[in-house]
């Protein structure tokens, strides 16, 4: 790579890594990121907002499995892909952040230049997993080795790296690979410890969480020799769609939690066991968990909680790894039933008005089956969150849990479009939350991305106003208007329709946009809140 500066050097081993696609917008303190970028092979995807190209990065990840890339300018660029790092790293989401950064002799002494911050590498690592400074020319290839090495072992989440503007001009010097440890081995000891406490289990409830998401197979082989049901966190969701043992319903509700408080042993796969998934209702009090055993990559996050056994490790190792010492006749004891008589219960608890939106839920399914479906904080993704069995491993996540981005979902549909061209995606925002990032449904026109952008219009913020009515406070801001969707499709470019909030008439939309070339906006029109009177 002799002749070759620090900025080109940097997008050939991305390249080299598997990139195959970045977002960003370019500005003149990134131009030198950009000088080798044509010639590479990535495609560059161009956001309207620098947290736009943070939620695409989020949702490529998330479907592709590989990391989603960000190259975002020094300052403002940084600040605002914070939020989106901060949902990554509640999600577990594999991002990194390339940002540029004033020159070097500058830094930290608030001399006014362009975009300065006090301490840009201090701010990312609020958030980051790791925030690195491409410090000289030969530092490049230690740094991308210690962030790469974050993204693919352990708990992944986001990495930022920052690039000075007198760094990325000047030429590359190449510098050894440091040596990394792997993760560790899989104890064996605890394996067979694991194995002998489930064997001797007569009710084993599984808890699935996003961990598990890409082990489908060996999650239905494990419950299935326990015979025992999987309820699924959020991230799980899509996980056995159908299947006898699933429970796709949160663990908050109280019939879920009875059937966790009935298992005299509870197996947690890859899940953090968060408020937003088991305590959503903030009782104070997860549901009891008899003999828990964990498995987790994060030796942090197994410490958190008091179990009986914790293994460390990727829920895909672990889980061949108990089937192989588990007993080969399957366990009987129920576990169909157990599961069919929560998923019941749930179904009841959720009330009319959420079994209502999940009904238009399950029409979107039949009529776009094997999509993904990707959401922000708005009722129809509140009601699928606390009841809905989707079709797809891997094929429904939402920024509604964990940090609870608003703004997420129209930017990571357009991420998770790019990591499966193949696939049909169904955006599912709020009216009010569309407007966080509606611009960004521009970048899916330019990409001519095949992903229909459902907006649930009820005129406000009525999950907000229903909650300020209920602690008897008067509701106040949460009826900003929203725009004219007709129009603004049209000034997109793109197909448009508007239809009441029935299964059918959403279905009927459905089917008519995933038969077109390209984005398309279907307006779901919901009844607006209105506070009781005294």
């Amino acid at each position: 790579m002799s002749g070759t500066t620090i900025g080109e050097a940097l997008v050939a081993k991305l390249r080299q890594r598997d990139v195959t696609c970045v977002f960003g917008i370019p500005g003149v303190h990134t131009v030198e990121l950009y000088r080798g970028l044509a010639a590479s092979g990535i495609r560059h995807v161009t956001p309207r907002h620098e947290q736009g190209a943070g939620f695409m990065a989020d949702g490529y990840a998330r479907v592709s499995g590989k990391p989603g890339i960000a190259f975002v300018i020094t300052g403002p660029g940084l600040t605002n892909l914070l939020t989106p790092m901060a949902q990554a790293r509640a999600d577990s989401v594999p991002v990194l952040v390339v940002s540029g950064v004033n020159k070097t002799a500058s830094l930290g002494k608030g001399l006014g230049h362009l975009h300065e911050l006090p301490n840009q590498l201090g701010l990312a690592i609020t958030v980051a997993l790791l925030s690195e400074q491409v410090s000289d020319t030969n530092a490049l290839d230690p740094v991308l080795d210690r962030v790469f090495h974050s993204l693919t072992n352990g708990r992944p989440g986001p990495v930022h790296i920052e690039v000075p503007l007198d760094v990325a001009a000047a030429e590359y010097q190449e510098t050894p690979a440091e040596t990394r440890d792997p993760e560790p081995p899989v104890d064996p000891a605890m394996i067979t410890h694991a194995a002998k406490q489930l064997t001797e289990a007569q009710n084993v409830v599984i808890l699935a969480g996003g961990g598990a998401k890409r082990g489908e197979a060996g999650l239905q082989a494990l419950s299935e020799a326990l015979d025992a049901p999987v309820v699924q966190t959020v991230n799980a969701r899509g996980l056995m769609h159908g299947h006898p043992l699933t429970v796709p319903a949160s663990p908050s509700l109280n019939a879920v939690r009875a059937l966790i408080d009935s298992a005299d042993c509870v197996l947690a796969l890859g899940t953090e066991l968060g408020p937003t998934d088991f305590d959503m209702y903030a009782t104070g009090q997860l549901a009891k968990m008899s003999n828990l055993i964990r498995v987790d990559r994060c030796r942090d996050q197994l410490a958190r909680h008091k179990a009986a056994l914790t293994i460390q490790g990727n829920v895909n190792v672990v889980v061949p790894k108990l089937m192989e010492v588990l007993p080969h006749e399957a366990k009987q004891s129920e576990g169909a039933n157990r599961a069919s008589e929560t998923r019941d219960a749930a179904w009841e608890e959720i009330g009319p008005d959420y079994r209502h939106q999940v009904e238009i839920l399950n029409a979107i399914r039949s009529a776009a089956p094997n999509a993904l479906m990707v959401g922000d904080s708005t009722q129809p993704i509140y009601a699928g969150n606390l009841y809905y069995d989707h079709d797809r491993a891997g094929g429904w996540f939402n920024a509604a849990t964990g940090y609870g981005a608003l703004g997420f979902g129209i930017p990571a549909a357009i991420g998770a479009s790019i990591a499966d061209p193949t696939a049909r995606v169904i955006c599912i925002v709020g009216d009010g939350g569309a407007q966080f990032s509606l611009p960004e449904i521009m970048a899916a026109v330019d990409e001519n991305l095949p992903v229909t952008f459902v907006i649930w219009n009820n005129h406000g913020y009525r999950e907000i106003a229903s909650s300020m009515q209920d602690a008897g406070i008067a509701v106040t801001g949460c009826d900003p208007s929203p725009p004219n969707f007709a129009a603004t499709a049209k000034s997109f470019g793109i197909p448009f329709t508007s239809v009441p909030a029935e299964p059918q008439a959403v279905a009927q939309a459905l089917r008519e946009s995933v038969v077109l070339d390209g984005p398309s906006l279907i307006e779901v029109t919901a009844p607006k809140f209105e506070p009781q009177k005294d």
